[in-house]
């Protein structure tokens, strides 16, 4: 530590420290455009010089280090001369249009003009006018206001790992755009509109329908991943008008994703359920919130045997719904209960810990040196994780990839091994024995046996020693391996490479609250956590409560054509059943020809709630825009249906009676400090796949849940075009297909029409089709076998 002076105020600071750092610190404001904290130091705009004792001339304060005995004055005649000259210069070709401008009543250079400008201007020449540039459906630009601090492009080249934008000319003339016409495609791009300091960028979805002295802000949890990122959401007349990213260097440092900031545009969807609905005769009513409750409850209570009922849940509502459906579920008799949509081989789930967590703080991964990430396309799937991985990937961190695609990451990876997915089960044994033949440890049973037949690379070997010499590594199963056939077999193989490497063992889960939904009991084989630890129950999962064709389902938050991994299944099966309850913020024509009754339920931003992040933080917030229609609370809907089914425990008189009534009984503290090693148990030996094509289904960025399908902006950009099928060259050669081609895809029985996409990312023999779309509805299984055949049309 040195000590300075700063307007007479002793200081203490870090050695290396900059000036303006120690001011912050201090809390002596210094003016400034160019510099941000989380970005590396421009010093172009110059507003922040101050006067340092000796210096020839005033320093850059966010560019002058700190020295022990230094004295610094930011508000001598000196400094403020040097200041008011540099925010004369900056307003020389800045338009006056703060009127119609949306940085207006934010403004940091409105801001600071006040305190540094004049009230008349010096120039009389022409100002310059800058071109605006169409950089995609997200951001608009008004280029003339732009005073070059450049957060912008160094936004793009260190955080985003995008370099997407940049600065051409120079002076007077420079001018910030794309290097080439075209879109910014990140998936953290619109961060940079928040850093903008003045109007230059700003938002295109709610451009011109607010001013922002005019907005309630109310803080908030990003609802469409496992990272929980915080957020501002900020309503006129409670209607929701932008979110902004809300510092919490523990999750997202400063930043959130695209789809946390614009996803709020679906919640104005023509598609909005606003009024309980009930079917009779075969035609749909409208109907009051008494008759359609009462309808819903008589028709459960119809099905005598209620191991016939059986509840499928959305991963992402609050931990206060899935608490209370569960408990209504087991009330009346039934644990077939789940929210594992996507999941098709639950063999292992008795060997599940408390919830599939980091077992680290999210922070924490950009600290790692080491990192084996197991089917993921993480950028895309948790793009603040991407963004923590990629900081790790900055400090020197070897970051390595099994997956079936070779998926764009923002930082170059140490190992990419790309195999069908087939072949994962091999590929991981390959690892598997690399680590048992570096491991000082005995191989436990059988293990020995399983990989003797597989040959280990110097590339693997590589991977595996890098794991086991950093100081901390994490081996990281992800969301498409989850939903493979054999992820328990793959996930206890991948438990062991992590053992033998002393790495962390981590889960990167399905939607926003996977880790509420496991505390909570949201499961058919055991109850919610109390002392840290929960009962063995029996009951039906996902996957075989469609198979088996009960006689009634509850659907809560899900779009079944659109939500599973078997569509064509799921919709046979609620076809037959004796009665459907579906309870959702939207109505489809799928979901009206599957269902008996369908309850509007508020979105997550319409109600109070907790959710529970990858790392085990339980985040709780409040209500932040009004209720769509007489749509209401989840958790409100679920208390009732509970007293009308005579149910004890249901007198709750908020969502925080439900949470704390969870809370009393899980043990918080432990619950983020999750041990997700296995006991090991030898798998068996599985044959890969041989003949035909396999389908790889990853759940596309902006097809993830019902609200993010449905904001416009969002469907526009280039992540979500998804409706095609990759093959790689080899395999279109093979098939005699070419790119944009409009092909056939058929699973079993079932078929659809796609356009044909060529892309070498993907591995041999394989179709990457992804799920959720339109196109994956009226298929099967996301990893089944498929077949590709030229559409042909035919003159009539």
């Amino acid at each position: 530590m040195v000590t300075i002076e700063i307007n007479g105020q002793q200081v203490e600071a870090e050695q290396g420290q900059m000036l303006i750092e120690a001011a912050d610190k201090a809390g002596i404001g210094i003016p400034r455009f160019c510099y941000h904290k989380n970005l590396s130091i421009s010093a172009s705009c110059r507003m922040c010089l101050v006067e340092v004792e000796k210096a020839a001339k005033p320093m850059p304060a966010c560019a002058t280090p700190v020295a022990d005995g230094m004295v610094v004055n930011t508000q001598s005649t000196y400094a403020l001369a040097a200041q008011k000259s540099v925010m004369e210069f900056l307003l020389i070709n800045h338009p006056l249009d703060c009127p119609v401008c949306d940085q207006g009543g934010e403004c940091d250079l409105q801001e600071f003009s006040i305190g540094y400008g004049s009230d008349k201007s010096r120039y009389a020449e022409i100002k310059r006018v800058v071109k605006d540039k169409n950089i995609g459906p997200l951001i608009a630009t008004e280029l003339t206001r732009c005073i070059h601090c450049t957060r912008c492009v160094r936004f793009g080249q260190e955080i985003a790992g995008m370099p997407e934008l940049g600065a051409t000319g120079r002076a007077d003339w420079m001018e910030i755009g794309t290097y080439i016409e075209k879109s910014i495609d990140s998936e953290l791009s619109a961060n940079i509109i928040d850093l903008c300091p003045v109007g230059a960028l700003t938002s295109k979805v709610s451009r011109f329908t607010y001013r922002v002295w005019e907005l309630a802000s109310n803080d908030s949890i990003g609802a469409h991943d496992c990272i929980g990122s915080n957020c501002n959401v900020q309503t006129k007349n409670g209607e929701i008008k932008r979110v902004i990213a809300r510092e919490n260097d523990a999750i997202n440092d400063a930043w959130i994703s695209d789809r946390d900031r614009y996803s709020f545009e679906g919640l104005q969807s023509d598609e909005r359920l606003t009024r309980p609905l009930i079917k009779k005769d075969g035609e749909w009513k409208e109907a009051s919130w008494d008759d359609a409750l009462q309808f819903a409850v008589n028709g459960l209570k119809d099905i005598k045997d209620k191991h016939q009922i059986g509840s499928v849940c959305f991963p992402s509502v609050t931990t206060e719904e899935m608490y209370l459906l569960q408990k209504i579920m087991r009330g009346i008799g039934s644990n077939n209960i789940d929210h594992r949509l996507r999941q098709s081989d639950f063999s292992g789930q008795d060997q599940d810990p408390l919830f599939l967590g980091l077992a680290m703080s999210v922070a924490h991964i950009s600290q790692q040196q080491a990192v084996l990430i197991i089917g993921s396309n993480v950028r895309k799937e948790q793009p603040i994780m991407g963004h923590q991985l990629r900081q790790a990937s900055l400090k020197g961190a070897k970051i390595s990839f099994v997956n079936s695609v070779s998926f764009d990451s923002n930082f170059k990876a140490a190992h990419e091994f790309t195999i069908a997915p087939a072949q994962m089960f091999k590929e991981l044994k390959v690892l598997a024995k690399a680590a048992l033949e570096s491991s000082v440890q005995d191989a436990p049973e059988g293990l020995a046996a399983l990989v003797a037949s597989v040959k280990v690379a110097d590339e693997h070997k590589q991977c595996i020693a890098e794991l086991s010499t950093a100081e901390n590594s994490v081996v990281m199963l992800g969301t498409i391996i989850q939903a493979m056939p054999n992820y328990s077999a793959m996930r206890m193989l991948a438990s062991f490479i992590a053992a033998a490497t002393s790495s962390t063992m981590s889960y990167l889960t399905p939607g926003a609250n996977t880790s509420g939904a496991y505390l909570s009991g949201l499961l058919p084989h055991r109850t919610h956590i109390s002392n840290n630890a929960f009962s063995h129950t029996d009951g039906l999962n996902t996957q075989t409560m469609f198979a088996e064709n009960l006689k009634g389902y509850i659907l809560y938050g899900i779009e079944a054509e659109r939500d599973l991994d078997n569509p064509l299944q799921a919709k046979t099966a609620l076809a037959n059943a004796d009665f459907v309850v579906s309870l959702s913020a939207y109505v489809t024509d799928a979901m009206q020809a599957d269902s008996d009754v369908i309850l509007p339920i508020a979105a997550i931003t319409e109600s109070s709630g907790t959710l529970i992040n990858v790392d085990g933080t339980w985040q709780s917030f409040n209500a932040v825009s009004k209720a769509n229609g007489l749509s209401k609370p989840g958790w409100k809907v679920l208390r009732v249906l509970g007293n009308l089914f005579n149910l004890d425990g249901f007198e709750y008189q908020s969502s925080e009676d439900v949470i704390n009534e969870l809370k009393s009984s899980a043990n918080q503290t432990v619950t983020n400090k999750t041990n997700n090693q296995l006991s090991w148990v030898c798998p068996e030996k599985i044959s890969a796949q041989t003949t035909g094509m396999q389908r790889i289904a990853e759940l596309s960025i902006y097809n993830v849940d019902a609200v993010t399908r449905r904001a416009a902006a969002l469907q526009q950009t280039q992540d979500a075009q998804v409706d095609f099928a990759g093959i790689n060259s080899a395999l279109a050669k093979k098939l005699k297909l070419e790119d944009a081609q409009i092909v056939t895809a058929k699973q079993g029985d079932n078929s659809t029409e796609v356009t044909i996409r060529i892309d070498d990312r993907i591995t041999d023999n394989c179709v990457y089709l992804p799920a959720g779309n339109i196109a994956a509805a009226s298929l099967g299984g996301g990893f089944d076998t498929i077949e590709l055949r030229p559409a042909y049309t035919h003159d009539l």
